[in-house]
């Protein structure tokens, strides 16, 4: 494992680059940056609040979940969200020009209801995506979680998958794009629903409140942030509390776990000319590292 950055605010959400460089979100920030193969950090846009998950999109532009703020627990070598941030507005989707540096709001709401805290997100083959939504935790209370697919031309949302109780965070495809996948954070639960088009998904009848099907409970007191699939069609999922990146098999067993030296390893994503670069970012110490891996990710659409 090497150590590409440190000194990050809450970093999340790689993008791998054929340059040997990593976009990525500092949620404590409210930017994104860019480091640099050397290790040279660029802030490419702040828009604010809390831009969690990104994904390259078309016309070399970045697409971003933007929760609408934590609030934060800061101490020596730990930082990690708390709650809703009292200026909190609402969650949206914004798009980020890579040419420009310009960042424009494309939804914040589906049909009446307001995105909450918009999370992780990934383009389908014909160029829509799907993000989740985790909700927003406050005192007393919080939202449920849901699953979403919008057009990128921001002419159409659609809710697909909800509620998900525990809050929907990392969110895949699986490589020939029929099967989408959705982390729970606080029950440690990954789900998977057939996909018969764009936004819509295959449901599972009650009791499955959502329709998804159950493809694995992971064991112990973990919680599930993001994700990304490998060439193979595995499911690697970064696992809080254990501090783990853990790999389901489509069929739910666990055939890998990769012990990470931070709590909050909350991203992981592949690059390199063969795919077996993992990029992956510890969250609480702030840092992005790189290391090689055991099999192949899949090349994302735009990625």
């Amino acid at each position: 494992m090497e150590e590409m950055a440190s000194g990050l605010r809450f970093p999340e959400g790689p993008i791998a680059c054929a340059d040997g460089s990593v976009i990525l979100v500092e949620i404590a920030a409210g930017r994104i940056t860019r480091v640099g193969a050397d290790g040279t950090k660029t802030v490419l846009a702040t828009p604010g609040a809390g831009p969690n998950g990104i994904a390259m999109g078309p016309g070399n532009r970045v697409f971003i979940c933007n929760n609408g703020g934590f609030t934060w627990h800061e101490e020596p070598g730990m930082l990690r969200p708390t709650g809703q941030a009292p200026d909190y507005e609402t969650g949206r989707i914004e798009v980020l020009d890579l040419g420009t540096g310009a960042v424009t709001r494309l939804y914040d709401r589906s049909g009446d209801h307001k995105l909450k805290g918009p999370n992780d997100i990934v383009f389908d083959p014909a160029g829509g995506f799907w993000f989740s939504d985790l909700g927003k935790v406050r005192g007393r209370d919080r939202d449920h979680g849901g699953v979403y697919w919008a057009a990128a031309d921001g002419s159409r949302i659609i809710e697909a998958g909800f509620p998900v109780f525990g809050g929907a965070n990392g969110i895949s495809l699986s490589p020939d794009g029929r099967v989408l996948y959705v982390c729970e954070t606080e029950t440690g639960r990954l789900w998977a629903w057939d996909v018969e088009g764009p936004g819509a998904l295959k449901k599972l009848p009650w009791p499955s409140t959502h329709g998804g099907r159950l493809v694995c409970q992971f064991p112990g007191f973990r919680r599930l942030d993001s994700m990304c699939v490998a060439a193979s069609g595995n499911i690697l999922v970064a696992t809080l509390v254990s501090g783990e990146i853990t790999t389901v098999a489509p069929s739910g067993e666990i055939v890998h776990v990769a012990k990470m030296p931070d709590l909050m390893p909350t991203n992981i994503c592949f690059g390199g000319l063969d795919m077996r670069t993992a990029y992956i970012t510890l969250s609480t110490t702030g840092r992005l590292v790189r290391m090689p891996w055991h099999e192949a990710g899949y090349r994302l659409p735009f990625g």
